[in-house]
């Protein structure tokens, strides 16, 4: 190995949480580098990780152009458009896809540039004394690389490796058949049949997609329970709303082999009512994600991870090692891009010597399906259990103006709130653009706010944020457009 040059920080990994923590690094006046192996589909370096390479931008494209494709194919005469024939062209649509990720991944190394923060190409491994190992690697994320490496020395090291797709031995990927995430967003055409193992937030977006473009999906979720990290009142309007849509969904499914052939693939799979085979033409496992910290530190360092591979931080996102920090998908809590970004911003602030938190109960989560899903804080049911006496309010889209004048009435919104004090606790919403609605009931819960002061905060009409306004009024009982509920006295 070879020395070069010191760094106060070396950071490894450029997804969302690492090049965000470089760029604030700079900003405060520490010299950087960012170390990353990505490579892109013509094996060229790319920043940005699995979220703008092959996670949220290129899955939001093509979940884009999907709905405007379904939109023209189902409901254009509503609005008294007329089409004649409507085609899709599958290779066009990844085309464009490409050309946003490129132009986001392009954006990050513009502002590497900008920020004077340096650009190591390959696989960093953390050795003693907070030094890092440079080895070109293979891109594939999985530390599979074994070539020679150069060192680099640190003053502080922050960790932001990211995480991989969960394999399963009953469904072993070839790349053709058997797909992880990635290889569903390239496929060129809409397969007729596609199977897809997991009923998560990767399984529904991807399901979406292709089922909009004509694939038959089948989805096989083996827990009992659909989307048991929302709350069960949202859960199961959404299983309504895609079972409706076509989507297969087949709950306490749980596959047990999947054997491909030149032309298909046959699933087998176990429920409640025994042993079950189907044949697709491909299938996607969507069964998870795990950190991507296998071989990421040297033996000789102690880094500590538990058992799932976690590396364990403590105060300020620092390992059990002084000057080493980790941060995003590598450590506990959601794999969420922007939980990853807002802890590479406290990580730098913290190594600059400036206070440094990150609430992790106020972190939005979002599914972007047709209805989008988002929600923050607690469900109704872990309010209960945590022992809060709690009140609710909700508000469908279909009693106002904006949702029923675009064709957005499908779902609503719910807030709890606290019996005694009235703190909003948690929010939770199905419906178009909840992506976007759920940023102010984040906004109110970092300020402790109440289900009153959305309540009596004006919002614009006609808005799809009215349904916030009112599902907040309706905590009160005083909800304006709702009827059946008592209305509460002055």
């Amino acid at each position: 190995m070879t020395d070069k040059k010191n760094y106060e920080v070396i950071v490894i990994g450029a997804g969302p949480a690492g090049y965000v923590a470089a760029i604030r690094c700079a900003q405060l006046g520490l010299s950087v580098a960012v170390v990353d192996e990505w490579l892109d589909g013509a094996g060229k370096p790319a920043l940005g990780g699995t979220c703008l390479n092959v996670g949220c931008i290129p899955s939001k494209a093509l979940l884009d152009s999907s709905e405007r494709y379904h939109a023209l194919e189902t409901g254009a005469q509503d609005h008294g458009i007329k089409v004649e024939r409507v085609s899709v062209d599958v290779r066009a649509m990844q085309a464009r896809k490409d050309k946003v990720v490129r132009r986001l991944t392009d954006g990050i190394a513009a502002l590497f540039k900008a920020h004077d923060v340096a650009w190591l190409r390959g696989r960093g491994k953390l050795l003693k004394n907070k030094r890092v190992a440079v080895s070109r690697g293979r891109g594939d994320g999985r530390g599979n690389d074994k070539s020679a490496a150069t060192e680099y020395a640190a003053d502080n090291v922050i960790i932001a490796v990211g995480s991989v797709p969960i394999d399963i031995p009953a469904a072993l990927l070839d790349g053709e058949r058997i797909v992880d995430s990635s290889g569903a967003l390239q496929f060129d055409r809409a397969p007729k049949t596609l199977a897809v193992i997991g009923a998560g937030v990767i399984g529904l977006e991807l399901g979406s997609i292709w089922n909009r473009l004509g694939s038959q999906v089948v989805m096989l979720e083996a827990m009992d329970e659909f989307l048991a990290m929302a709350d069960r009142q949202v859960a199961r309007a959404a299983l309504k709303l895609f079972t409706g849509q076509g989507l297969d969904i087949r709950l306490s499914a749980k596959v047990t082999a999947a054997k491909a052939t030149k032309r298909a693939v046959n699933v087998r799979y176990r429920d409640g009512d025994g042993e079950h085979e189907l044949n697709a033409e491909r299938v996607l496992v969507a069964v998870g994600r795990r950190p991507n910290t296998r071989d990421i530190a040297d033996a000789a360092v102690g880094l500590k991870t538990d058992g799932r591979g976690f590396i364990e931080t403590g105060a300020n996102f620092m390992t059990n090692i002084a000057g080493v920090y980790a941060v995003g998908d590598c450590v506990a809590g959601p794999m969420l891009a922007h939980k990853g970004s807002e802890e590479g911003v406290a990580a730098a602030e913290s190594i600059a010597g400036q206070h440094a938190s990150v609430d992790h109960n106020i972190i939005p989560s979002v599914v972007y399906t047709e209805p989008e899903i988002a929600w923050v804080g607690m469900t109704e049911q872990a309010a209960r259990a945590a022992g809060h006496d709690i009140k609710t309010g909700a508000f469908p889209f279909a009693a106002t103006g904006r949702a029923l004048a675009v064709e957005a009435a499908a779902g609503f919104v719910k807030v709890i709130a606290d019996a005694r004090n009235d703190r909003v606790l948690g929010a939770h919403i199905i419906g178009q653009s909840a992506s976007e609605l759920i940023a102010e009931a984040v906004t109110v819960m970092a300020y402790d706010g109440s289900a009153e002061d959305i309540a009596r905060t004006v919002h614009a009409h006609p808005t799809m944020s009215e349904a916030i306004h009112e599902a907040a009024l309706d905590v009160a009982g005083v909800a304006i457009h709702k009827a059946g509920r008592r209305q509460a006295r002055a």
